[in-house]
């Protein structure tokens, strides 16, 4: 199955550059580029796209705002936030609004392909490092109740969906869960969608930060 891209950048090299390296990959088609965020939900509401590579820094809508009106559309696509650092504040507060994970702009081509490809699969693109500076980011701004309110959704989740999202808050990959928990890669999946629907989350960095949140990480 070809995935379909949208490049939102206001920097026109990045897009060329961007379209040239996913031009080579016979798995993955760009669709289409956007100069800011507006028009990267305007595209995005036409249709036909599964993945956006969102910049951050963006005239007329910045890609933190893009990205959540992108995740509040009925089909959202996965959004993959471009940055130079990989511990930007604006990366930060683009994950935690549902981003599902980033990419540096000078990753080497083919692991801007393999990240692409593991998005769509539901992996992470997190490092545990840039997990915890999320959840740290996250939770000191929080207020003291908000581990109440953690406790109180994590109580929806089966013993061993309880096992898995903590394997996800500690940033393990589906392949790394399932030799850990004896169990399918598709058993991990499976139980990953339901976490996600019970904890109202779009993205494993959500699921870290409840899990954290309720003190079982």
């Amino acid at each position: 199955m070809t995935v379909h891209v949208l490049i939102a950048d206001d920097d026109a090299l990045v897009r060329a550059g961007l379209a040239l390296i996913l031009g080579g990959s016979s798995e993955i088609s760009v669709v289409g580029e956007a100069t800011n965020g507006r028009e990267a939900v305007e595209a995005v509401r036409a249709g036909g796209i599964d993945v956006v590579l969102m910049d951050l820094r963006m005239p007329v809508m910045d890609g933190i705002a893009a990205t959540a009106a992108l995740l509040a559309l009925p089909d959202p696509p996965k959004v993959i936030v471009l940055t130079t650092f990989d511990a930007d504040e604006y990366v930060v507060r683009a994950l935690a609004a549902g981003a599902n994970g980033f990419l540096l702009k000078d990753t080497p081509p083919a692991d801007i392909v393999d990240a692409i490809s593991r998005v769509v699969a539901g992996e992470p693109m997190l490092s545990p490092t840039i997990t915890e500076q999320l959840i740290r980011h996250v939770t000191d701004a929080a207020p003291d109740d908000r581990a109440d309110a953690a406790q109180r959704r994590v109580r929806c989740l089966t013993e061993r969906e309880r096992e898995v999202a903590v394997a996800v808050g500690r940033g393990r990959s589906n392949a790394e869960i399932a030799v850990a928990l004896h169990m399918s890669v598709a058993t991990v999946k499976a139980h990953i969608s339901h976490i996600f629907v019970k904890l109202d989350a779009t993205n494993r960095v959500q699921v870290a930060i409840a899990m954290h949140e309720a003190e079982l990480l």
